[in-house]
């Protein structure tokens, strides 16, 4: 029997309602399905040394090796809910260019970037989850306390400036993930 508690800080909820846990914080509220043969998640106060505290119980009766290493994912996920909801998750990007000045801003719940290597159609992604998109001049920062939507809006921004049918050496114009978090620096040491 494989079983693993996540504590719950005093600031933060969870419920499970059928398969989905819901976690919500003073940053913001994540909801994920969680769901695996044999794998029970549920919210139970337990016992400590010194008092009893609410937390997020993972357990399975199965040992073999695909449902204890599900465990450990369902865990990583909590955490990250559990961090999302109380400190949140903040990604930073930069504009670069060098052949055209392109303007990048948020309209509604879109990311637009215009005059991109001088096309005349604005190029569009959709902002993904609650994460908030600021702009000041040259960077841009994204927050929220769904790691998931955060991380693939700053990729779908990035991908959306990616360069194919040019020498990339020459043409490095584009909006490039700066920092991730619980990095430094995304390409640096």
């Amino acid at each position: 029997m494989n079983r693993v508690e996540i504590h719950i800080p005093d600031d933060v909820s969870a419920t499970v309602d059928h398969l989905e846990l819901t976690v919500e914080g003073p940053e913001g509220a994540v909801t994920r399905r969680l769901w695996y043969p044999d794998v029970a998640v549920s919210v139970e106060t337990v016992e400590t040394d010194e008092d009893s505290v609410d937390a997020v119980v993972i357990e399975t009766e199965a040992d073999d090796a695909e449902t204890n290493a599900t465990v450990g994912t369902f865990e990583s996920h909590v955490r990250n809910m559990v961090h999302g909801v109380t400190e949140g998750w903040e990604y930073r990007m930069e504009v670069f260019y060098a052949h055209f000045p392109m303007q990048v801003s948020v309209e509604d719940d879109e990311v637009v970037i215009q005059n991109f290597l001088g096309e005349t159609a604005p190029r569009r992604t959709p902002v993904r989850g609650d994460t908030e998109v600021q702009v000041d001049g040259e960077e841009l920062t994204l927050r929220g306390p769904d790691k998931e939507a955060v991380g693939q809006t700053a990729a779908s921004i990035e991908q959306l400036t990616r360069v194919t049918d040019k020498d990339t050496r020459v043409f490095q114009d584009g909006v490039y993930i700066t920092e991730k978090p619980g990095k430094a620096t995304a390409g640096g040491a």
